[in-house]
């Protein structure tokens, strides 16, 4: 009945093992960091490991093969820890030179080769096993636990709680291989039994919390990742907009950047001042097109300087230009066009003198854009067309359009 009941409970064990080493080997096809690599193989080691145990039980090899199957089997937990351990550390950043192949595989070996001799019982086996991982998986829980790194708290507690548990069969192991030599009083050997009977049913219940911390670590690492990422994404979106509604050549916005600034302005209103320079198409013709650009980039730069820092100067396309003033006066804004008529209608050196027609239109608190727009681009005409500045009448903008 007792190794019926072993049977079992190994089998149990050995099928929930294959099912987290194939789990983290799909997820290892769609996560190629080392460390899910790592984690893999440390699974499949744990595999080979329950393979071996599966077959001792419904085999029962002769007692000369023990040492033998016994040390492949320590072989296999070994590799389980240091792979497993390994990916952990890689997670939170960490390299350890310690836990090269070059160290790790010697030490191995170093401990594996006395055991084909020492390892005559399974409480020996137990001994050595669970005290390898108790020890590998608490320092490994220590080290990511003061990293402070992201997700590693969870995977900390998963390995403790593996340690913990492997901790606690080492004692169990050590009372009944204490009892090989010596008689050990009943409070002691009757727990540690009580606790190696319930072995297998406690690590199905560990393992599944190692998986699970990992998982949960994965996870959070990967919902950091997607949040940095979609940072870097509006960034970038952000920028490229920025880009899209700026002016290469003056450096102003262009009139894409329109909406946003009237939703800005049309609570409190604002003075729109529309200009068109004249006889542009003549600079161009007969000085050039680069002479146009530095025309226009000058201009540009005038506006800027005469207008307050708060005002939007746009270049609304070609050789007209918008400024939408919030807060300033009529007077204001008439100053402040004069000012910029100071600036460039004369010529100095190679700069071309530049003459333009100006038109304002208010657009009244809660007023039509739109309205107050064409309003200040019929005025300019109206100026242009008459070759010299005219002063708009100003006049509230008419019905409200939701600019959503």
């Amino acid at each position: 009945m007792d190794l019926t009941l072993y049977q079992l409970n190994i089998s149990g064990l050995t099928v929930t093992t294959v099912m987290i080493a194939l789990f983290f080997w799909i997820l290892r096809r769609s996560d190629r960091r080392s460390e899910m690599g790592w984690w893999m193989n440390g699974w499949l080691a744990n595999v080979a490991a329950l393979v071996i145990t599966s077959a001792f039980w419904y085999f029962q090899p002769p007692a000369a093969f023990f040492g033998t199957v016994f040390t492949l089997y320590l072989a296999a937990k070994l590799l389980y820890v240091w792979w497993l351990g390994r990916g952990a550390l890689e997670f939170a950043g960490e390299r350890p030179r310690l836990m090269d192949a070059r160290t790790m595989v010697p030490v191995i070996a170093a401990i594996c080769v006395p055991c084909l001799v020492l390892l005559t019982t399974r409480d020996r086996l137990g001994l050595v096993s669970q005290a390898a991982i108790a020890a590998g998986f608490a320092l490994v829980a220590a080290s990511l636990w003061q990293s402070r790194q992201s997700g590693t708290t969870w995977l900390a507690i998963a390995f403790a709680q593996r340690a913990l548990l492997s901790a606690v069969e080492t004692a169990a192991y050590a009372v009944n291989v204490a009892g090989e030599s010596t008689r050990i009083e009943p409070a002691f050997s009757v727990p540690a039994n009580a606790v190696l009977q319930a072995h297998y049913s406690l690590g199905i219940g560990s393992e599944w919390l190692l998986a699970m911390g990992m998982v949960i670590a994965v996870a959070a690492r990967t919902q950091r990742d997607l949040h940095a990422a979609n940072a870097q994404m509006m960034s970038a979106q952000s920028d490229l907009r920025r880009l899209v509604d700026r002016d290469p050549l003056t450096g102003l916005a262009n009139r894409r950047a329109l909406p946003e600034l009237f939703r800005a302005v049309q609570p409190d209103g604002a003075v729109l001042i529309f200009f068109d320079l004249n006889d542009f198409k003549k600079i161009n013709d007969e000085h050039g097109h680069q002479a146009g650009d530095e025309c226009l980039a000058r201009f540009a730069a005038a506006l800027t300087q005469c207008f307050r820092p708060t005002d939007a100067v746009i270049r609304y396309g070609g050789d007209e230009f918008l400024v939408v003033a919030s807060g300033v006066s009529d007077t204001g804004a008439y100053e402040r066009t004069d000012a910029v008529r100071s600036k460039v209608g004369v010529g100095s050196g190679a700069a071309l003198p530049i003459k333009f027609a100006v038109g304002l239109a208010r657009l009244q608190p809660g007023g039509n854009p739109d309205d107050a727009l064409r309003e200040a681009d019929e005025a300019m005409y109206r100026a242009k067309r008459k070759r010299a500045p005219v002063k708009a009448r100003i006049e509230p903008g008419v019905a409200k359009l939701p600019l959503g």
